[in-house]
Order: structure tokens, then sequence, then C-alpha cells
């Protein structure tokens, strides 16, 4: 790949942060400094040469895990997901390779400059209701999405921490769908995933839809603005458990003190049975004080039914192509 050269070498170098790694076309070029970290995937900060944009990079190192066989699965699923969807507020992935000599899978993704967006809200105390609501509407267009898409994909682990944002055009973008269910016809789930403080009650009974997204969606409207992680009062998975499960509203629910705000976030959090849709709630009046010109593209026009999630034996023959 040609790439403009610098008139004097020597400066360049001098003041050129130096690539850790390169891919295998010598296009992307791998920093040393991480913009995250979890338990199987390191995220780098990374340059595109050919566009000159900064870009993600995500590597995973399969010496630590070779004979899980789940977290392999999960991984791959994820790189697949990501290889198919193609929408403003989910983050795109642009390639994909295995490097053998070093043990590990690496995929290339957009990456957002500010950060998730729990991070991003504590920096910023002072928002608007307004802005929460334009962040919101995006989380909910991309949900929409991914609950339309053929085959319906749950994201099962949908929280502020794996959100994300561009803070300087208040761009939304859903990420981290490791944990995402593909969905065929009337399959049941078998296992128990996601983040606790987020998860709905009847994913504990392993028997849901796409609306857990929905119910997960209305926690994080909930930490965004209160500030607060929900259920941050019990101290064990145990104690979340029996107050999700009990139908228990977190405490946080308690300092929302405007009605019309508490109300949408109560749809959210309804039963399985009276939880709106996506398509329903980018409907629903909360969105109705904000600027026309900034209002969403109409709902995909899919079927309502809902969709159940697969059995693990279909997500464990995933695979990259």
């Amino acid at each position: 790949m040609p790439c403009v050269e610098a008139t004097d070498p020597a400066a360049a170098d001098k003041d050129a942060e130096p690539f850790v790694e390169v891919d295998p076309t010598g296009r992307y070029g791998r920093y040393g400094d991480l913009l995250g970290a979890g338990a199987v995937k390191k995220v780098y900060r990374a340059f595109d040469q050919e566009e000159g944009i900064e870009v993600a990079w995500n590597q995973v190192r399969f010496r630590s895990f070779s004979e899980d066989r789940a977290m392999m699965d999960r991984i791959f699923a994820e790189v697949r997901l990501l290889r198919e969807l193609r929408h403003e507020n989910i983050i795109a992935l642009y390639r994909v390779w295995m490097d053998s000599e070093r043990s590990t899978l690496n995929f290339i993704t957009e990456v957002c400059t500010s950060g998730d967006l729990r991070e991003y809200r504590k920096r910023h105390r002072h928002v608007s209701l307004k802005a929460l609501k334009k962040w919101s509407r995006q989380i909910l267009m991309g949900l929409d999405y991914l609950h339309n898409h053929d085959p319906c994909i749950i994201h099962r682990d949908l929280n502020c921490s794996n959100v994300f944002i561009n803070g300087n055009i208040g761009q939304v973008k859903i990420g981290d769908l490791g944990l995402a269910a593909i969905v065929g016809k009337s399959h049941a789930a078998h296992s128990i995933l996601g983040t606790p403080e987020f998860m709905a009650p009847e994913l504990y009974e392993e028997e849901y839809t796409e609306l857990v997204d929905i119910y997960s969606f209305g926690m994080c409207v909930l930490e965004m603005v209160t500030l607060e992680i929900p259920y941050s009062e019990c101290d064990s998975v145990a104690k979340i458990y029996r107050k999700v499960t009990a139908g228990v509203r977190p405490a946080a629910i308690g300092k929302v003190r405007d009605p019309e705000v508490r109300a949408f976030i109560e749809r959210c959090l309804a039963k399985p049975r009276a939880r709106p849709s996506a398509s329903e709630l980018l409907k629903d009046t909360f969105f109705s004080g904000l600027d026309d010109d900034e209002n969403p593209p109409p709902p995909s026009l899919a079927a309502t039914e809902h969709c159940n999630p697969p059995s693990a034996p279909e997500m464990s023959g995933l695979r990259l192509d």
C-alpha cells in the first residue's frame, strides 16, 4: 500500500508513535495503549493508514482458554455477527484475521472517541433531559435493527458499559455483542448470560425473547438519569437475583423525579407480555419533544412475532466463514 512519506524521514521517525504490530495487509497498525480490556479480549488504539482514521484493534489470545469451547464460541459469534451488521448505531467491523504465530484472533472495528457511555456520563454530570433522550433513542434504533434482523439478534448483555459514544457529535453505538443470540425458530435457551443488574427476570428462568433487551435498555436509561448502577444497594449477585425475580425495583428508581421519565422506564421494565418492542418505543411520546429534523426514520417493517434464542448446540457451530 503506497504511503505519503515525510520529506525528512529522520525527523518524522523522531516524532512518530511507533506501531507495535501491523496487520497482514499492512493497512492497520496497532499502538501499545489500551482502550479497554475484558476477561478474554483487549482493545487497543490503532490506525487505518489507507483512510487516515483511528480504529480499534481487538485482540483475543487463545492460549489462556484454548480448552474452553464455550468461550471460543462466544468470541467467534461476536465476530461473525459484526461481519453481517451494518447500522449507524452498531459498532462496525472492518477486518478480521487469525495470527497462528502469536495464537491470537484479531479484528478491526470502528472506534468511538469518547469511550463507553457509563464513563462518559460520569465525566459529564450536567446533561439535559433532551440529550439523554437523544442517546436513548439511538440505542433503541440499534436494538430495533438487531431485533428485526433476519435472523433476529438478541444482545443479552446491554448495559451502559457496552454502549459507546462519539461525544463531539453525540452519536451512540451498541457494541460488545459477544453474548448475543442468533435466533432461529422455536428454540429455547439453555444458559443464563448477562450482567445481573441489567438482566430481565425471564432471563433467569431461561425462557425469553428479544424483549429482555428492552428491560436492559430501561435499566440503561435509569443509570443515565440517576448516575447510579441499578441495584447498587445489593452487595451480592444472590441479593440482586432475589430482588429481580421478585419484581422489586432498584432503589435508584426512587431518585427519578420526572414522572414522564419514570413512566417510560417502568414501561421498559414491565412484565414480558406488557413490555413494548423497540419499534413501539421509538414512537413513544417520550421522544416527541425532540427537534423535528432529528426524528429517526420509521422503524423497520418486520414481523412483530417475538423471536426465541437458539439452543446451545447451534451456538457451538458458529464459524468465521
